[in-house]
């Protein structure tokens, strides 16, 4: 009866420690915001301040051409207490790198210079590309021939301004598996070419916690927005009411010791949105979904 009892007793006692320890934990990711995202009603430095006001910790910025606004937006984002941590680069929807006409490559790459540019004079160390197209007029081989002939050529910029060029996986017909996606990405041989995971964009195909694993140390940024199937509909949602199962993604990104920053990519709208969006982001960083 004695040895039952202090069988019970330590188990009673070490039941705390055991909960503690199946906890999940925070995961050491910094939180960004879109420039995009913020109301188109304030002035730059406004909106810098809004989003530092709402929680974020960061903020992904688009191609910024104007030298004056481009300035502006260093002088806000040092006046916010707000990095600048990623430039989302603009051109490469309208003039993809694979295209056949030289003149809309060359367009796109001026895009890129650009924004590798942006990002030196910000600190930022990322710029995201959307490495091509496929479409009727450009096959499959053709966007991988052409878009990998391209981004190797920027490749002493990237590494020239110490700023890495971030492959985004998007609905473009393109690098279509975690798999494909990750041997496009080694071909480069290069530690200045690596992912920027879009968490919402894979799941009408696949399962973000399958590319997450499989992608692993290549990944160098995150985006993040939730994706839904229900009526039979595929949309985007708000954070925490689609489908994306967020526990498994919480332990993929734990599991391959991810510690960069994720960019919410969502919506725009006003500050108590923002302090909403910035609220469920944590949720989903604490594991608490």
């Amino acid at each position: 009866m004695l040895t039952t009892r202090r069988c019970f007793l330590s188990s009673t006692a070490a039941a705390p420690f055991l909960a503690a320890a199946a906890a999940p934990v925070r995961l050491p990711i910094r939180k960004a915001v879109e420039f995009n995202m913020l109301p188109r009603s304030l002035g730059i430095r406004e909106g810098f301040q809004l989003a530092k006001e709402a929680g974020f910790e960061a903020i992904e910025c688009p191609t910024t051409p104007d030298d004056a606004k481009a300035a502006e937006m260093l002088a806000a984002s040092k006046e916010a207490g707000l990095p600048i941590h990623s430039v989302m680069n603009a051109e490469h929807w309208r003039s993809p790198l694979s295209s056949a006409d030289p003149a809309v490559v060359e367009k796109s790459m001026e895009g890129m210079r650009t924004s590798l540019r942006n990002a030196k004079l910000w600190g930022a160390d990322t710029v995201l590309l959307v490495p091509a197209v496929v479409n009727p007029e450009t096959s499959y081989a053709q966007a991988w021939e052409r878009s990998q002939r391209q981004i190797r050529k920027l490749i002493p910029l990237a590494e020239e301004s110490k700023v890495v060029i971030g492959i985004e996986e998007v609905w473009n017909k393109f690098l279509l598996s975690p798999l494909e996606m990750a041997r496009y990405l080694d071909e480069f041989q290069t530690p200045w070419i690596r992912a920027y995971f879009d968490i919402g964009n894979v799941a009408i195909a696949g399962y973000p916690q399958d590319w997450i694993r499989t992608l692993g140390k290549r990944i160098v940024k995150l985006h993040v927005k939730d994706f839904s199937f229900k009526k039979r509909l595929a949309e985007f949602t708000p954070l925490l009411e689609g489908e994306i199962d967020w526990k498994a993604v919480h332990g993929a990104l734990a599991e391959i010791g991810y510690q960069g920053t994720a960019t919410v990519e969502l919506s725009g709208g006003n500050g108590d949105y923002l302090k909403e969006v910035n609220r469920r982001f944590e949720k989903i960083l604490s594991g608490d979904v």
